[in-house]
């Protein structure tokens, strides 16, 4: 078979020893400005490539060499390069096969459009004869001078936050407004920027040529980048390293200037810039740039520094190839031989890359369904997922059912396919059969009857003879209070009832009192009522058992002629043995639970006995309002509020569920705990619950 020839403007270039100790070389295309390594027998078929034979070239390489290939390697470098596009094609199909090539790149039309908007780049400069210029200018900024006055500069920066630590984060809380917003968007344009131009001129001084610097839109989201690909010419791994970490690189060393100018300037302008541009450099440089996870400077940085080009790649095919051996042990060839140890780190770090671009995907599908109005935003949410987590998994189903004839031929694969199904099968049972109903919430234990005791107003007390503990009859008065302010209004109300009682009664006496017979009446009755509000409200000052019980929480130093404040406290009435517990659970809980419902109640110290409960009542309508603090989230209970003028609001809607108690035991009555309460439900398969949510999340926010 004759061999294609080799595209003539390819260049060979030396390249770094491999890990095994073998020499490499890097093959470049000028054209697309590519760089591909290859090993020795990659380079001793090519070095005899005229040669036009397989099996000749296989031969000279066995007889010249240490090195015994067979044709097989020859045809594994001929479809390598093929699929490269480092040969030209030859034949009467030629141009056939460039256009069949073409297409298999660009795919469908629609295929063409999603990945355009998921990703593409928009060169703006060609700034190798500027930056060849520049870099004199910037050549101070590489010594070991400059990177030892940083380093002094960020210790002093550093101590005067430790010493101002407050006005620091009091000044991060200042800037979440639209002016601190707009101000961080300037100070990351212009930190991007800087970082860009590290990459550039660090290559540019290790002397790699910089043929472009733009933007890249990855789903829209704008991004610079610099085209630093002639790294891959510098042998040294050191030198490839100095590049890929030039970038982060320069935003530490502006947040580091940054900071000791916020630690020496006075407040102004001035220093409120100095805070943005450090804190700007600091979250892009840690969330962003150095995450080895995606395509970024910490991913470049990582392949430099364990000298393994397109460590995803291979990290991915190696955690597949591991994959289906577990499930199904077809027995396959490893992609790469590697030692057991860093086998294992190459697939650990395969599946915390599949994690986290998991969670990175999603968010950016919600950030891209709400940028978009309603029905697109969730049909391009939709197609980040698509795109970015379901493809990749249907791709490697694919590859599962193209090997399933031959797995079911060999006994070892079929058991370890069994296997893998019957888990397959038991985790999907599990998500979709239904659970026992198990709701844990934070709870009060109380009496049924508790009837607090306050003073309505300033007052008085004029009579107290209870103490703490004492029991009351219902309806008996348990405190005199006196309000002059009050009384005083009434006297002025009964002088003004009989003054108009006294006229509406001698009416008819004359002409003219008669006349005013209506007008007089009307004044009695208005008089009669203010005594009525006045004595209405005189009552709230003697107030009476509505119920039998104890009192509690009584002030021991209260006694007759001590002066009160309005809604001051005085005791609480306490009922019979009878208590209940009290508890908010949210839409999704209370849809499970019915009344009659049984369940469990501890206190939190967990020190009382486990007390047996029942539902007795669910509200129909969630409170808008808690009463009290004690089952917030801030206080160790369960329930997330955000305060307001018109007190505690629930984050989320919150059903009140009262629970009746079977049997008190000693210790426990006429006494207010928290603790946990756990009722046993209605069964529901966890798929249910997740299914409903994702239909109400489209239903409402598609606005159907």
């Amino acid at each position: 078979m004759e061999l294609p020839l080799l595209r003539e403007e390819l260049d060979l270039l030396p390249g770094p020893t491999l890990p095994d100790g073998q020499p490499s070389w890097t093959l470049h295309d000028p054209d697309r400005n590519k760089f591909f390594r290859i090993d020795w027998l990659t380079f001793e078929i090519l070095k005899r490539w005229s040669l036009s034979d397989m099996q000749i070239i296989a031969d000279s390489i066995a007889t010249a060499t240490t090195i015994h290939p067979e044709q097989g390697d020859v045809e594994q470098v001929v479809k390598f390069l093929e699929e490269n596009q480092l040969v030209i094609p030859r034949g009467q199909d030629s141009a056939s096969k460039l256009a069949d090539r073409l297409a298999k790149i660009q795919g469908s039309p629609l295929k063409w459009l999603l990945h355009h908007y998921l990703f593409f780049r928009v060169p703006l400069l060609r700034p190798d004869r500027w930056l060849e210029r520049m870099l004199p200018l910037v050549q101070p900024f590489y010594t070991r001078g400059f990177l030892l006055l940083t380093l002094i500069a960020l210790s002093i920066g550093v101590t005067q936050i430790a010493r101002n630590s407050d006005t620091f984060w009091t000044s991060l809380v200042n800037t979440f407004n639209f002016s601190g917003l707009f101000a961080y968007a300037i100070a990351l344009f212009a930190v991007k920027l800087l970082h860009e131009l590290g990459h550039a001129f660090t290559a540019k001084r290790l002397g790699c040529r910089i043929p472009a610097i733009g933007v890249a839109f990855l789903v829209l989201w704008p991004m610079a980048y610099t085209d630093t690909n002639e790294a891959w010419r510098l042998v040294n791994r050191w030198h490839r390293l100095q590049v890929s970490i030039a970038g982060i690189a320069t935003e530490l060393t502006i947040a580091a200037w940054a900071v000791f100018a916020w630690g020496l300037l006075p407040d102004g302008e001035l220093r409120s810039a100095a805070f943005v541009l450090a804190t700007t450099s600091l979250v892009a440089t840690l969330l962003i740039n150095a995450s080895p996870f995606l395509r970024f400077d910490g991913y470049f940085i990582l392949c430099d520094l364990v000298d393994m080009p397109n460590l995803h790649g291979r990290c991915f095919a190696l955690a597949r190839w591991k994959l289906r051996e577990w499930l199904f042990a077809p027995g396959e060839a490893k992609p790469e031989h590697f030692s057991a140890r860093k086998q294992f780190w190459m697939i650990a770090f395969a599946w915390g890359t599949w994690i986290y671009r998991l969670v990175v995907f999603l968010g950016i599908a919600l950030l891209v369904y709400h940028f978009f109005f309603k029905a697109v935003g969730i049909f391009m949410a939709i197609v980040e997922i698509s795109w970015f987590i379901l493809l990749p998994v249907l791709s490697e189903l694919k590859e599962w059912r193209a090997r399933w004839p031959m797995l079911r031929k060999s006994g070892v694969s079929r058991r370890r396919s069994l296997r893998a199904l019957v888990l397959v099968l038991v985790l999907v049972s599990l998500f979709l059969l239904p659970w026992p109903g198990r709701i844990d919430a934070s709870g009060m234990l109380r009496p049924l009857e508790i009837w607090p005791v306050f003073a309505p107003g300033g007052a008085l007390v004029t009579r107290f003879d209870f103490r703490e503990g004492s029991d009351i009859a219902a309806g008996r008065e348990l405190i005199g209070l006196q309000a002059p302010q009050l009384e005083a209004n009434r006297e002025i109300a009964l002088a003004r009832v009989e003054s108009t009682r006294w006229a509406a009664a001698s009416s008819g006496f004359s002409q003219d009192s008669r006349e005013r017979l209506l007008v007089n009446q009307q004044q009695w009755a208005m008089a009669e009522a203010e005594l009525a509000s006045v004595n209405e409200d005189l009552a709230r000052y003697r107030p009476v058992a509505p119920f039998s019980g104890r009192l509690r929480d009584i002030d021991p130093d209260l006694k007759p002629g001590q002066w009160l404040m309005a809604n001051e406290k005085i005791a609480v009435l306490i009922g019979p043995r009878a208590m209940q517990v009290e508890t908010y659970l949210s839409e999704d809980s209370v849809k499970r639970i019915r009344v009659g419902d049984e369940g469990i109640f501890h206190i939190d110290s967990r020190t009382g006995p486990v007390l047996k409960v029942q539902v007795a009542s669910i509200d129909a309508d969630a409170s808008r309002l808690l009463p009290d603090g004690m089952l917030t989230a801030q206080a160790g209970g369960h329930i997330l509020i955000r305060d307001s003028q018109r007190g505690k609001v629930p984050e989320l809607a919150m059903y009140r569920v009262m629970l009746d108690v079977e049997a008190i035991p000693e210790g426990f009555e006429e006494q207010i705990w928290r603790g946990r309460v756990v009722i046993r439900g209605a069964a529901e398969a966890p798929a249910a619950r997740y299914l409903r949510n994702i239909i109400a999340v489209l239903v409402r926010e598609s606005g159907l």
